[in-house]
């Protein structure tokens, strides 16, 4: 049972013991695995957690200055560490956009932590972040400082970077030796019209206006960062991804950018767990054509190709066709919307939704049951 979230509705380890819920009612005889799955964004952290890594919490400074409590998971001298859960969307106060002055320092600050409890591994997951501040605020967070032209500390967010005149990267940890890798689906460059702000801008609240505002304070931020640090990564495919933090990433710790659903899944041991298993369950809240972009169940599909286990897939809405499932490897995919058209109710109910598709499953796609 290897489902991502169904965002709004469950996460993916609740999706997950649904499932295996389900099954276990009508094929008791059926030894099951769980392995919630994700791709670097929200509930990335859980993932590795239900893979048997050890939950830290922390707290934060979230996405607008408020303290939050937030966790990374730790294995050994790996961490995982999420955008999500200090910066992210669900962190904003009553939810409402701060486009200007949302920040990552909570992410610099969980960061910081994992350095500090001996990591030497870090998994930056990037996905469902609130700021388009190019990892400005990520640099606060690990000790930098960020000088307007009277040598005080700039305000954070993205808007205020037109106003940086220095950097202070002194107090910085020491990342030498330490292997950074960004998880996560790569976009455009840090700047221009597919940059960060032209498209993470309108997602994160920001008006026209304002996405001039922070594309501007977004080259003026790559401007100094690249000659403090003497990298160049603005145009490196994937630097804008997350409004940004990957710039950030990318420049100041020398990471690497992964495809979040294919380097989770290796992380997550999937490939082992999956060989020799009769059938492979995984999922989502919507199965579309974002979905063929790289997306968990799709990651799962092929490397689950490669192990030798079929796929089907189970989702709270299916848009895709027969064909397009079948390139992507999956045999079959059943929706929470079939059997409850009402979106609401779908939403509100889809724990037991699930359970109740698993009979279908079980039927098609189990052999029977020893006598």
């Amino acid at each position: 049972m290897a489902p991502d979230r169904f965002q709004g509705a469950l996460t993916a380890a609740q999706a997950a013991g649904h499932l295996a819920a389900g099954l276990r009612r009508v094929r008791p005889d059926v030894p099951l695995v769980e392995l919630p799955v994700a791709d670097g964004g929200e509930g990335t952290v859980d993932a590795a957690v239900a893979a048997g890594w050890r939950r830290v919490e922390v707290e934060v400074c979230g996405p607008t200055g408020l303290p939050v409590t937030a966790h990374l998971a730790l294995n050994g001298r790996s961490a995982v560490v999420e955008l999500a859960e200090a910066s992210g969307v669900r962190r904003l106060p009553d939810g409402r956009p701060r486009p200007l002055v949302a920040s990552s320092v909570g992410t610099g600050q969980l960061l910081a932590h994992a350095v500090r409890l001996g990591a030497r591994r870090i998994v930056l997951g990037l996905g469902g972040g609130a700021c388009t501040d190019g990892g400005a605020g990520l640099v606060q967070g690990l000790g930098g400082r960020l000088l307007d032209a009277l040598g005080k500390d700039l305000p954070p967010g993205g808007a205020a970077l037109r106003s940086l005149h220095a950097l202070d990267l002194r107090g910085l940890p020491d990342m030498s030796g330490i292997e950074v890798v960004v998880a996560g689906d790569p976009a455009g460059p840090l700047l221009g019209r597919s940059g960060a702000a032209a498209v993470d801008g309108p997602r994160r609240g920001a008006s026209r206006d304002e996405v001039r505002v922070l594309d501007a304070g977004l080259r003026r931020w790559a401007d100094l960062a690249e000659a403090a640090s003497r990298r160049t990564s603005r145009d490196v495919p994937g630097a804008g991804t997350a409004g940004g933090v990957a710039f950030a990433a990318l420049t100041f710790l020398g990471a690497t950018i992964e495809p979040g659903a294919t380097f989770m899944l290796d992380l997550l041991g999937f490939a082992e767990k999956a060989r020799g298993a009769h059938l492979v369950v995984t999922g989502e809240g919507s199965l579309d054509a974002r979905s063929l972009r790289g997306t968990a169940p799709v990651g799962v599909a092929r490397a689950a190709a490669r192990a030798g286990a079929p796929v089907i897939a189970v989702a709270g809405r299916r848009g895709l066709t027969g064909e397009q499932l079948r390139k992507a490897r999956i045999q079959a995919a059943y929706a929470l919307a079939d059997i409850e058209p009402d979106p609401e109710r779908r939403v509100r109910r889809a724990g037991p939704l699930l359970e109740q598709l698993t009979v279908a499953i079980a039927a098609e796609w189990l052999p029977p049951p020893p006598p």
